[in-house]
């Protein structure tokens, strides 16, 4: 069995990175924060049309009915370019919201999803957590607002706007309004729309995580020291491949809970990419920040786009100590281990 992505995944991922090579994403995401969505939104509008929103809905609905891979290696590169706007609630949880209803009563996913896919129409979700509270990301700018109270959706009206570590990640309070469907084919949805968000959001740290290890990386060829690049210091040299490494082995984790997402391992093996994607990418902000010294402290600097990302990012679909216990649960409930040693 080989285990890599195929000709086609990179050819595609290497599409959405040149999208984002314009040298505008910076200034976007920035603009994204400061109350001016028209650059990110013109990304938005590119990736639309590059069919990243349509990737998993499926043909009857308008979307291109691909694979979960296919969404995860466009996530990446999202994650890589630090892009703005609710891009996870679009494109992974909103579909598996309407979709799995939709063997009861397909009129939401036939109301929303084509405009999704399309890219005509933006979406954002909010899952319930303890006192009803529900938190959405970008919910004022989108057109369409799902929020999932146990075994209940409904529509949602944006409330008080919650302070966010990364600016451009702007977070509301929403409530739900107009029920859109209930039944244990909603909790069945919640569950697979949660897990959708989260591989989706690992991917992005994932992305995240090797932009700020080829930072540091161009950082240490640069700057000198005693006359020499500080990137000919053993000690960086090691810090920087532990990051590599990291990074590395996370990757194959995160493709394999592409592969099991119909499986009863969905839960499990979603979790241990989320671990690996976050730790990795955390461990190469840190790593980042110290390498680039105190300039690497200042908003101002490009840097600080994608340290503050990963560290929304890193709790933003539940903590590790949440996707951990979620991993255990799986072993102690008898989870096999085949002869090669992978969890299956």
């Amino acid at each position: 069995m080989k285990f890599a992505l195929s000709p086609e995944h990179l050819d595609f991922g290497a599409s959405i990175r040149k999208l984002f090579e314009s040298g505008s994403t910076t200034a976007a995401v920035r603009a994204w924060s400061a109350d001016d969505p028209a650059p990110g939104r013109t990304l938005i509008e590119q990736l639309a049309a590059a069919g990243t929103f349509g990737l998993t809905i499926s043909e009857e609905f308008g979307g291109l009915d691909a694979e979960p891979l296919d969404q995860l290696v466009a996530f990446v590169e999202i994650g890589r370019a630090a892009a703005p706007g609710p891009l996870v609630e679009s494109a992974a949880v909103v579909p598996a919201l309407l979709q799995s209803p939709a063997t009861t009563d397909p009129e939401p996913a036939r109301r929303w999803l084509p405009g999704i896919s399309e890219g005509t129409l933006s979406a954002t979700a909010a899952f319930a957590g303890r006192g009803g509270r529900a938190v959405a990301v970008d919910a004022d700018r989108v057109d369409l607002v799902l929020v999932v109270d146990g075994d209940r959706m409904s529509t949602g009206r944006v409330g008080e706007p919650l302070r966010s570590v990364d600016p451009a990640r702007r977070l509301f309070v929403v409530e739900a309004d107009e029920l859109v469907a209930e039944g244990p084919q909603v909790a069945a949805a919640a569950a697979a729309g949660f897990d959708a968000g989260v591989l989706a959001n690992a991917a992005q740290l994932l992305g995240a995580g090797k932009a700020l290890l080829d930072a540091s990386t161009d950082y240490v060829q640069q700057r000198k020291q005693f006359g020499r690049p500080i990137g000919e210091f053993q000690a960086l040299k090691q810090k920087l491949a532990d990051v590599f490494i990291g990074l590395d082995l996370a990757e194959p984790l995160l493709y394999r809970a592409a592969l099991t997402t119909a499986t009863p391992n969905r839960a499990r093996d979603t979790s241990a990419a989320a671990v690996a994607c976050a730790d990795a990418a955390y461990r190469a902000a840190r790593s980042a920040l110290q390498v680039h010294g105190a300039i690497g402290y200042t908003a101002e600097y490009d840097l600080s786009l994608w340290l503050t990302r990963v560290t929304a990012l890193r709790n933003a679909w539940g903590t590790p100590d949440l996707h951990r216990g979620r991993v255990a649960d799986a072993l102690r409930a008898g989870t096999a281990v085949d002869h090669s040693g992978a969890l299956t």
